[in-house]
């Protein structure tokens, strides 16, 4: 006999209906219950597909629910696979008991399958190495691989963040921090598939149809939590109690002594100096005999000379400084460019990605030359960066080409109290994406500034949705009546518009320039 009483059927039929997976169809489950029944249970089995009925009824209801719910279906919207995508998120809310659907557990969820899928898609980029027919592709993969790391670094940083998220007061620093990270995921499949350029293209549309939802991901996200930046945060323990030297209180002595500190007073951790007067002769040995993932700042002093290497400090190397002699004085210098066979990512003299890097009287360039198309001096990846008297050497027509491509993101620059020299017709940028951001404040232009001031990048593309604008500069350069006139040129901003492009707010300089010891108004 099938079953040894009624009871022990109802009770385990339940338990069954309890442990099925949901797409099961209950047409299918009533049909292997009767072929399994004696006649003399047909009744039985009636009753029980009754139940049964009762109980995926309420299954779906809940789903029904879940899936109703805006939030979520922000999260998952313009995804191709969208079925899969609002099921991969119930999943996380199921998992971690947080079907009340609170928001701050959708956008963590939202947060955590995004970063799950941008960790399937990196394992995908491995099998694709084989593929590559050229020396450039093989690169460009490889800088695939290194920009979706960054994207899981920064998600996983949301997430660990998002921890801090409680009822009560508001820590504008967290949404800083938040926003920050997610635009920088966001943005970096795009440098991935700029890596393509010169290439068949053949290997970039699988590249593409394997970053496609990922970026769709992060960008919706970045926008849920737009949507949700008055959720309330809770300050970290001892937030905000500073010093009378405007350093936070919880920072060492010898890190306080280090910050204000003349060069020549310095603690050095390692000496750089062609000459063999230091421990190294180059400043990539001294980055690579540098500490993994540095809770302190490790100074690196770097003697007077000419530098011709590539450095490139990956992500494990944190806290990293390097202090030289002076602009000009310490210059380290390279030649990888475009037409070389170098990817744009992939030619920068000193690349960074370590978090918390600083740079003190040094020289950075490349000298490839525009006739080598693209070749970079410096590339920074790294999160709380700073640069203190660092040059920008200008080797283009435009001094900015600034990327935001989605409006929710809080990237863009700012270029306050600086000098534009230029020996000839230079512009102060153009619209490299949709939504380019660029504000120039209180700094002087010389004559060679063009009267128009900006570039188009082809056509009307972004005039309209992009945010340029400039404010109480001076020189010869810097007059008005001659300056575009597209809708998002903003030739005249106030005081209050020019006050959320400063150091304080547009960067939340507060929250961590201090501890650099980089000066700042």
């Amino acid at each position: 006999k099938p079953f040894a009483s009624t009871p022990n059927i109802l009770l385990n039929y339940l338990s069954f209906c309890h442990n099925i997976n949901e797409s099961f169809s209950v047409q299918t489950l009533h049909y292997h219950f009767v072929t399994m029944t004696l006649p003399k249970f047909v009744v039985l089995s009636l009753i029980f597909s009754t139940l049964i009925m009762l109980v995926s009824t309420h299954t779906l209801n809940d789903q029904e629910q879940i899936m109703e719910n805006p939030l979520i279906l922000q999260a998952c919207s313009n995804i191709k696979d969208r079925d899969a995508c609002l099921s991969n998120l119930k999943s996380f809310l199921d998992n971690h008991n947080s079907v009340n659907q609170k928001p701050e557990s959708i956008l963590r969820a939202a947060l955590k399958a995004t970063l799950n899928e941008t960790q399937l898609a990196m394992q995908t980029f491995t099998r694709f190495t084989s593929l590559s027919s050229s020396s450039r592709e093989q690169i460009a993969i490889e800088d695939c691989k290194e920009l979706l790391d960054f994207s899981v670094s920064e998600l996983a940083w949301s997430l660990a963040e998002m921890r801090e998220i409680r009822s009560g007061s508001q820590n504008p620093h967290y949404q800083g921090n938040l926003k920050a990270w997610l635009s920088a995921a966001l943005s970096n499949q795009d440098t991935c598939l700029e890596g393509f350029e010169g290439t068949d293209r053949h290997l970039e549309s699988f590249i593409r149809g394997s970053l496609t939802q990922v970026t769709q991901l992060i960008s919706n996200v970045l926008t849920l939590y737009t949507q949700l930046h008055t959720l309330p945060f809770k300050p970290p323990r001892n937030y905000g109690g500073k010093t009378n030297t405007f350093f936070p209180h919880w920072m060492t002595k010898g890190d306080k002594d280090l910050m204000v500190a003349s060069p020549n007073g310095m603690h050095m951790d390692a000496v750089v100096a062609l000459d063999g007067s230091g421990h190294y002769r180059s400043i990539s040995e001294a980055i690579n005999e540098a500490p993994d993932h540095s809770n302190r700042r490790y100074v690196i002093y770097v003697k007077r000379g000419i530098y011709k290497e590539n450095v490139d400090m990956k992500k494990k190397k944190t806290n990293i400084m390097l202090v030289g002699d002076g602009i000009g004085a310490t210059v380290v210098t390279g030649d990888r460019n475009f037409l070389q066979g170098w990817t744009t990512f992939r030619t920068a003299t000193v690349a960074v990605s370590g978090r918390g890097f600083i740079a003190r009287d040094m020289t950075f360039r490349n000298t490839a030359g525009p006739q080598n198309h693209q070749g970079v001096a410096l590339r920074v990846d790294s999160d709380q960066s700073a640069f203190y008297r660092e040059p920008l050497p200008l080797q283009k027509v435009t001094i900015t080409a600034q990327g935001r491509k989605d409006p929710n993101q809080n990237t863009g620059f700012s270029i306050q109290d600086s000098f534009i020299y230029a020996t000839k017709p230079t512009y102060l940028g153009r619209p490299w994406k949709a939504y380019s951001r660029t504000v120039f404040m209180n700094t002087y232009m010389s004559s060679m500034v063009q009267p128009r001031g900006w570039l188009e990048w082809y056509g009307n593309f972004a005039l309209n949705t992009l945010w340029y604008g400039e404010y109480r500069n001076y020189g010869p350069g810097a007059g008005l009546s001659g300056r575009v006139r597209w809708p998002g040129y903003h030739m005249t901003m106030d005081a209050s518009t020019a006050d959320s492009f400063t150091v304080r707010r547009f960067i939340d300089g507060l929250a961590w320039l201090p501890a650099t010891g980089v000066a700042f108004s």
